[in-house]
């Protein structure tokens, strides 16, 4: 008797934690301007030394608020577009105010978040041809000085848990490709995959996920979004049908917009809240569309 009440229990506590699990919902009116009233997280540029590219390398970092020194710390490594680096996210989207907010409302997990230059090459200035080919070669180069340089060098400088389940990965446009090829191609590293926007770097979907039963095993959440009227979508579909074939669980997010920051501000919002906490993928086919 006491054996059954225990399972009893259990599953009823099962049921309340899937249960009580939403869909995250499309970021509202004020959800990226700086409120008075909260407690902020911190801002800090940068280096580490890159053997991958041969030079000391940028990178911006954020800490939520209360930070401690005494505590772990999930880590979100951010990506930047082709025509961007560092600091692309910090002006353009406000990553730091969107988290804030979020985190005044209990709505995230406290984490790192990493946006480094993903130009892994000695002149990483985005200036020039930025098509140069030079210059989108080092956009794939990058995959190595991420795994060989910038994560042992966050792991030396925070305290952070270093296992994939704490470990993710997203970006915009080129970011988003990069975030897509890398994530899917070291699933041993990364558990949290997102991809706003991504760019035609983005692998072919048999080239991204060859093994689907092994991306259905190791993955924590795949997060795919574009916005309804930019000219890359083809690149997330493309990518979202093949998933969708091979039965690979994954959030399809079509919102209202282009290729441009609102779309990506709000990939941010809701990608950050599902991060590193329970997801119930049942709910996965219910992002499909924006209202």
């Amino acid at each position: 008797m006491r054996k059954l009440l225990v399972i009893l229990s259990v599953l009823c506590c099962t049921i309340f934690l899937t249960t009580a699990q939403e869909v995250v919902s499309h970021a509202k009116a004020g959800f990226d301007v700086p409120q008075s009233d909260i407690q902020y997280g911190k801002i800090e540029a940068l280096t580490y030394s890159s053997k991958t590219v041969g030079t000391d390398r940028k990178v911006t970092i954020y800490t939520p608020p209360n930070f401690s020194k005494s505590k772990k710390y999930p880590v979100l490594y951010l990506l930047h577009g082709i025509g961007g680096d560092e600091k692309e996210w910090l002006n353009g989207g406000q990553p730091q105010v969107i988290l804030d907010n979020l985190y005044a409302q209990g709505k995230v997990k406290p984490m790192i978040v990493v946006m480094p230059n993903g130009r892994a090459m000695k002149d990483d200035s985005a200036t020039g041809n930025i098509m140069a080919k030079d210059k989108v070669e080092a956009f794939a180069t990058f995959e190595q000085d991420l795994l060989n340089d910038l994560i042992p060098f966050v792991e030396k400088t925070y305290s952070v848990y270093k296992d994939r389940e704490h470990r993710a990965i997203a970006g915009l446009s080129m970011g988003g490709g990069q975030s897509l090829n890398f994530g899917l191609g070291n699933l041993d590293k990364f558990a949290w995959v997102g991809g706003f926007s991504s760019a035609p770097n983005t692998k072919k979907p048999e080239e991204l996920v060859p093994d689907a039963d092994k991306a259905k095993k190791m993955l924590k959440l795949l997060w795919i979004s574009c916005g309804a009227s930019d000219g890359l979508l083809n690149v997330s579909k493309r990518t979202h049908d093949y998933l969708t074939e091979k039965s690979v669980p994954h959030i399809y997010y079509i919102e209202p917009g282009g290729h441009d920051f609102k779309v990506w501000k709000n990939g941010l919002f809701m990608y950050a809240q599902l991060i590193f906490k329970p997801v119930n993928k049942d709910l996965f086919p219910n992002y499909l569309q924006s209202n």
